[in-house]
């Protein structure tokens, strides 16, 4: 089977993590660190937001069932890409709204994707979703893992919008 891996930050990484392992094609969901300044961050370092590392999400999928561009999709569906540095009532730059691209065809769906999405004028503001080459890739803390699924009725500020 083929695999292909994204990496997309949109806010707290436990309503994004819930909302796409959900997602048909996906084969696997890690939450963690990406895109900051130091070596092996902790939950206790990225709350602060001064390591610049996005709480984000990795998903191993199979493209023939599920296509990168149909995947950015969803992405742009479960968060407000238009606010800088937050979603709901998490603020910081750990919640950013990030693509982060692993290979030149992932880079070019990602700015296809956010011309779709201004184009559509679904949001009322500017898409202000960053796409930055992917980094290394920290997973976050066990307890972090699959949280919603864990703790049931947990906090979440992402949903499917039509």
């Amino acid at each position: 089977m083929t695999k292909e891996i994204a990496t997309l930050a949109g806010g707290c990484f436990w309503g994004m993590e819930e909302i796409i392992r959900n997602i048909p094609g996906v084969l696997h969901t890690t939450v963690g660190y990406t895109g900051g300044k130091i070596d092996n961050p902790t939950y206790n370092i990225v709350k602060l937001g001064t390591s610049n590392h996005a709480e984000s999400v990795q998903i191993e999928f199979d493209p023939k069932k599920l296509s990168y561009s149909d995947l950015l999709g969803y992405f742009f569906r479960m968060h407000d890409p238009t606010t800088l540095n937050q979603q709901g009532n998490d603020k910081g730059s750990q919640y950013r709204s990030v693509i982060f691209y692993h290979s030149p065809e992932q880079k070019l769906a990602a700015q296809e994707a956010i011309s779709k999405v201004e184009a559509s004028k679904k949001w009322p503001r500017p898409i202000i979703t960053q796409v930055l080459p992917a980094e290394k890739f920290y997973p976050a803390e066990e307890y972090h893992q699959d949280y919603l699924k864990k703790n049931p009725g947990g906090y979440t500020c992402h949903w499917l919008r039509d």
